[in-house]
């Protein structure tokens, strides 16, 4: 059986480094690869992407093998399916505040008996039926479901919502949940940091592993302390700048 050794090693409890992108070019995914991080979140969320360049995305990380996570832009349905039916490792969906929306998400996610997945092989996703029907139950096995807690709602909710069965991660949102707060952008203050801190507890005790965002490898380094397992370390385009700004600070300082 084919096996999604992101799935993998979360469930050995490895930490994995990723990356948000938004942008279409796929030699930035295979760049990704090759610099040694497990997994890119292609975001049709905010940005431009769809899903005809997601895919194509997709074929990139398969080709360094870099895990393809695509993160819809709601709790959607058609949307999971689309973004599974693709080729993705898995799929992350955004602001989850019930035990209800959690449930939801695995139903789009998974094949029957597990979810309610429309069934279909003839996409990436099913090998355009080479693989035959034993397909589904690879799917059902190996496919990664992320959800996105980034609200007080949804912190209020966590245990319910962790209680879900074949949700893998829970990501939690550090700017929506500041938002929620009312001190949008500020993801270091201490009200941010301590419900994450509970958030991570209460996810570890259930048993999934807990992810969200850092903006440099010090907040990282943080998080992964407190036992997350799964960081995404910033957004392609962002790196691109600081990189950029980087360079022409460094020359024009001389």
């Amino acid at each position: 059986m084919y096996q999604n050794q992101l799935k993998h090693k979360l469930h050995q409890g490895e930490v994995v480094l990723g990356l948000f992108t938004n942008c279409a070019y796929p030699a930035f995914i295979e760049i990704c690869g090759h610099a040694g991080l497990d997994f890119v979140v292609i975001d049709l969320e905010h940005g431009s992407l769809n899903t005809l360049i997601a895919e194509d995305l997709c074929r990139a990380a398969d080709c360094v093998e870099l895990a393809p996570i695509i993160r819809v832009s709601q709790n959607n349905p058609a949307q999971i399916q689309r973004a599974l039916d693709v080729g993705s490792a898995g799929v992350q969906v955004p602001q989850i505040e019930t035990k209800a929306d959690a449930e939801a998400v695995v139903k789009g996610a998974k094949f029957s008996p597990l979810g309610a997945r429309g069934l279909s092989l003839y996409t990436r996703a099913g090998v355009y039926t080479a693989a035959g029907t034993q397909r589904i139950e690879q799917l059902n096995e190996t496919s990664l479901v992320v959800v996105q807690v980034e609200g007080k709602q949804g912190i209020d909710n966590l245990a319910e919502i962790a209680s879900v069965p074949h949700i893998d991660v829970i990501f939690l949102g550090p700017y929506d949940l500041s938002q929620s707060l009312g001190i949008a952008g500020q993801v270091r203050d201490p009200r941010v940091v301590e419900l994450m801190r509970t958030g991570v507890e209460t996810i570890r005790q259930a048993g999934k592993a807990a992810g969200t965002f850092a903006d440099t490898p010090e907040i990282a380094q943080q998080w992964i302390a407190t036992g997350v397992q799964f960081v995404a370390l910033g957004v392609d385009v962002g790196v691109f700048l600081r990189a950029c700004q980087a360079l022409v600070k460094a020359v024009r300082s001389q």
